[in-house]
């Protein structure tokens, strides 16, 4: 069984799902995910609504989330499955775990949860519900290590998934760019509020930059789980909607307003110049400050250990900061080269990649009874 919730799960539980497949093609799947794995597995709940972000706004879809879990555990006690893994998702994934664990299932928990910014004391709650840990950056392992948790670095999937599949100049053309004039992208998130509390004042920081140089490329780059008729609201402008092309567009950017979270690393791994934006309910925001304890909310600033993309914070998003940002990114020579070498440090700190076959052969090794 796998269990993803969110867009970039369900992506990175693809990629798994085939590496596993190739290592046994005899393996059955079952659970849970969106567009990229439905054709890959026996699909029992489409999680494609299901992604939030906030206590507040999960509160909201409780109801739908609970429906889910229910399904989920009916069919952990129906089949039984060899194996259930977990794929982010972190708070649902940790009661199906809780609950596959108290009927013998064996778990395995891919992406942990984010001890080294807030409630370290998770390490021992997940690891009385888990049989392995499978950690994405090498630093986490220390932290279950000190606890006696099994846990293996497997690396970033984000180094094997961002492999654009055309070249700029190609990618330009079939999108109808000009190869000579520079491209902003804005990438407001994979999931219904975050491009609701993101994209109007991205949509606004576009109009300014675009009133005063008329040259410059607006991509929107719609994330796979963003609906079409939720940017129908939206005057869009000369903004040009790409889907379905999220590297190959990414590439062709020169700088990028993103939102935080997986979207600001793959972004990073592809070396364009970002800044990163983060709004959530007031309540919710409040809540995180106190408990959060990284000083920063971007993933290539949380890897580099220091601020090497602007972020901007709930009511500093404002379409005239982020134009005034997006601006330097683009035009400030000087400064893109040092967020060039930047960025080049981020992507050597992640390590060699290999992360989607690397979870699949340690998923086989517990398939087989040998770890």
């Amino acid at each position: 069984m796998v269990c993803a919730g969110e867009a970039s799960g369900d992506q990175h539980a693809a990629a798994f799902i085939r590496h596993l497949r190739a290592l046994d093609s005899s393996i059955d799947f079952v659970g849970m995910g969106g567009n990229a794995t439905r054709p890959l597995m026996r699909q029992v709940v489409d999680a494609s609504d299901l992604a939030v972000v906030g206590l507040f706004e999960v509160l909201a879809k409780y109801s739908e989330l609970r429906r889910a879990l229910d399904r989920m555990k009916r069919v952990l006690s129906e089949e039984k499955p060899d194996l259930l893994v977990c794929v982010d998702y972190k708070e649902f994934n940790f009661q199906l775990a809780k609950y596959a664990k108290s009927i013998g299932v064996k778990v395995l928990f891919y992406v942990s949860p984010q001890v080294w910014a807030w409630r370290e004391d998770r390490v021992k709650a997940y690891g009385e519900v888990i049989d392995h840990m499978a950690v994405i950056f090498p630093f986490e392992t220390a932290y279950y290590a000190r606890e006696n948790i099994p846990c293996t670095y497997v690396g970033h999937p984000s180094l094997d998934a961002v492999k654009p599949t055309a070249s700029v100049d190609s990618m330009r053309r079939v999108l109808g760019l000009s190869e000579a004039q520079p491209v902003l992208g804005l990438m407001p998130g994979s999931r219904a509020n975050e491009v609701k509390r993101l994209l109007p004042d991205m949509l606004g920081a576009a109009e300014i930059l675009q009133s005063k140089f008329p040259f410059l490329q607006v991509v929107l780059l719609q994330a796979s789980s963003v609906k079409s008729e939720w940017l129908q609201e939206y005057e869009l402008g000369q903004v040009k909607v790409v889907n379905n092309q999220t590297y190959n567009a990414l590439q062709c950017c020169d700088a990028v307003i993103t939102a935080s979270g997986t979207a600001s690393l793959e972004t990073a791994i592809l070396g364009v110049p970002l800044t990163i934006i983060y709004r959530l309910s007031p309540l919710t925001y409040l809540l995180s400050k106190w408990l959060v304890k990284t000083p920063f909310i971007g993933l290539p600033n949380i890897v580099a250990g220091r601020q090497i993309a602007t972020e901007f914070l709930q009511s500093e998003i404002l379409p005239s900061a982020l134009a005034g940002e997006a601006e330097r990114l683009l035009f400030n020579e000087p400064v893109r080269q040092q967020i060039f070498a930047d960025l080049d440090e981020v992507r050597a700190k992640l390590g060699e990649g290999g992360g989607s076959r690397n979870l699949a052969e340690l998923a086989h090794k517990m398939l087989i009874n040998v770890l």
